[in-house]
C-alpha cells in the first residue's frame, strides 16, 4: 500500500528542508518529496491512501534515545510491546532502551531477546543499548564486540555511575575501536547517597536529606577530561544543572568530543514540586531549582545539550505508592515528551526546526543509526504533529503500563497526530 502525505510543511534539518511538500510512500521507503505530486485516479482508489495533512508539521521520525522499557525481569512495569506502543503514541519512530533489566542487558542473549520482542511488537524501531559492566556492577567490561555483532548501539551503566575512573577510561578506549558512543550517568555516590532530591532551600524546609548539584557535576567533569585524554567520545545523560551545561560548554570550546542530552522534567519543572510530597516528582537526578532549570534552557538554545530524551521510566504501584523515603526514583515519559518540549518553541527558547534537530537528527548521529532524515530512499519514518491540538494529560489513556507521571491532568499545546514506521501508519489521531 502507497502513502501520500499531502500539504504538510514539511521540516527535515538534515536536508535544510522547510516547505510545504507532498511526500510519497512506497515499499516503506520514501519514494518523492515534491511541491505537488501527481496521482492517477486508479492509484488513489485502489492501491493509495491519501492524508490531508495541511497546517500539519511533517517531520523524520522522532528518536528517544534514553528509554527503559523493563524487558526483561519487570514486565509488571513495562514490556517492549507495551513501550514501543506508548512510544508511537507520543511521535516517536526509534527508542533506544537502556540496560538495567534483570538480567541486565550485558550479553548477546539479552540484547538478542530485546530484538525480538521488538519485531513481534511491530510498532518503534528499538535500540538496545547494553551495559558498560558485567551486572552493571563497575568491576569487568562487557564483550563489546560481541553486543555490537548482536545489535546493541552504544554502552551505559545508566542507573548506575561507572565510579572505577581506570574502567571508564578502558571502556571509552573500547568503545571508540567500535565506533560507538558510551552513555555516562553522571552521578558521585559518595556526595548523592542517602538523598532524596535536590539539596538546597526546599529541601531544608522539607527535611528531607539533599542530593547536591556537585554530585552531577563532578562526574560530568572528570568523564570530560577522560574522553579528552583519550581522544574519545563520551555523551553525558540527562543534564540537570547549570554546573554540568557549563562544564559541557567548556569542553565543546576546547575542542573535546562531548554530546549531552537532558529531559523535558529538567526544563518544565523545579524542586518546588515537591512540596506535596507526590512521589511522581520524585526522580534521578533529581528536579533542581529554578537557576538550574534556566541554565538547561539556555544550554538547549546555544545548542550545548544536543539533545532532549524523556527518560521513560515506569514502575507500578507497588514502587511508587509508598512513603516517600522508600519510593523508587523515575518518571514515565514517552507520551508527553514531545508536548513539553514544545513549549521551548512557544516560549522562543527553540525554533521548531531545532527542537527536531534535538528530537531526531541528532539522536540519530549520536547512535550512528540510520535514522532522522526524509531524504529518497530512506525508511519510512514519521511524524506528524499538530502544533494547535489542545489536549489534558490522562494517564489512563496511556499506552504505557507505566501511571507515574507528574504531569496527570496538565492542558499541553501540540501533539504528534500520527506515526508512521517503515511506510506503515503505527498510529494515527482518531481526528484523522
Amino acid at each position: 500500500m502507497k502513502l501520500l502525505l499531502k500539504s504538510g510543511r514539511v521540516i527535515d534539518p538534515s536536508q535544510d528542508i522547510d516547505m510545504v511538500m507532498d511526500i510519497l510512500i512506497e515499499d516503506g521507503k520514501i519514494s518523492r518529496m515534491e511541491k505537488d505530486i501527481f496521482i492517477s485516479e486508479t492509484d488513489s482508489k485502489d492501491n493509495m491512501k491519501i492524508f490531508d495533512l495541511r497546517d500539519r508539521i511533517v517531520t523524520p521520525g522522532l528518536i528517544d534515545m534514553h528509554t527503559h522499557l523493563r524487558e526483561p525481569g519487570s514486565e509488571y512495569k513495562e514490556t517492549v510491546r507495551t513501550g514501543s506502543e506508548a512510544a508511537v503514541a507520543g511521535g516517536f519512530t526509534s527508542i533506544a532502551c537502556m540496560a538495567n533489566t534483570d538480567p541486565v542487558n550485558d550479553n548477546r542473549s539479552v540484547t538478542e531477546f530485546i530484538h525480538k520482542q521488538a519485531r513481534l511488537a511491530a510498532m518503534a524501531n528499538v535500540y538496545p543499548i547494553a551495559a558498560v559492566s558485567k551486572g552493571q556492577n563497575g568491576k569487568i567490561l562487557t564483550e563489546f564486540g560481541d553486543l555490537k555483532d548482536a545489535g546493541a548501539v552504544a554502552f551505559s551503566d545508566d542507573g548506575n555511575p561507572v565510579t572505577d575512573s581506570g574502567l571508564m577510561r578502558h571502556a571509552l578506549e573500547y568503545a571508540c575501536s567500535f565506533d560507538m558512543p558510551v552513555i555516562s550517568h553522571c552521578e558521585d555516590m559518595g556526595l548523592s547517597s542517602g538523598g532524596l532530591m535536590n539539596e538546597g532551600f526546599i529541601s531544608t524546609q522539607l527535611g528531607l536529606p539533599g542530593i547536591p548539584g556537585i554530585a552531577e557535576d563532578i562526574m560530568v567533569i572528570r568523564d570530560i577530561r577522560l574522553a579528552g585524554f583519550t581522544k574519545t567520545h563520551v555523551h553525558i545523560a540527562h543534564v540537570s544543572t547549570a554546573g554540568s551545561v557549563q562544564a559541557v560548554r567548556e569542553a565543546r570550546s576546547a575542542g573535546i568530543n562531548v554530546t549531552a542530552e537532558t529531559a523535558p522534567h529538567y526544563f518544565t519543572l523545579t524542586d518546588a514540586a515537591l512540596r506535596g510530597f507526590s512521589t511522581n516528582f520524585k526522580m534521578y537526578p533529581p528536579l533542581r531549582d529554578s537557576d538550574d532549570v534556566e541554565a538547561v534552557k539556555e544550554g538547549l538554545r546555544d545548542g550545548t545539550i544536543d539533545a532532549i530524551a524523556s527518560d521513560h521510566a515506569p514502575h507500578s504501584s507497588v514502587e511508587k505508592d509508598v512513603e516517600f523515603e522508600y519510593a523508587a526514583n523515575g518518571i514515565i515519559g514517552l507520551e508527553t515528551s514531545l508536548p513539553l518540549s514544545l513549549k521551548l518553541v512557544y516560549d522562543g527558547i527553540l525554533t521548531i526546526n531545532q527542537l527536531i534537530e534535538m528530537m531526531s537528527v541528532n539522536p540519530a548521529n549520536i547512535l550512528k543509526i540510520p535514522r532522522g532524515s526524509l531524504k529518497a530512499g530512506s525508511d519510512a519514518d514519521i511524524t506528524v504533529i499538530d502544533m494547535n491540538k489542545i489536549w489534558t494529560v490522562d494517564t489512563d489513556k496511556f499506552r504505557s503500563k507505566g501511571r507515574n507521571c507528574p504531569f496527570d491532568g496538565w492542558e499541553l499545546k501540540g501533539k504528534a497526530i500520527m506515526t508512521i514506521v517503515g511506510g506503515d501508519v503505527r498510529y494515527a489521531d482518531p481526528e484523522l
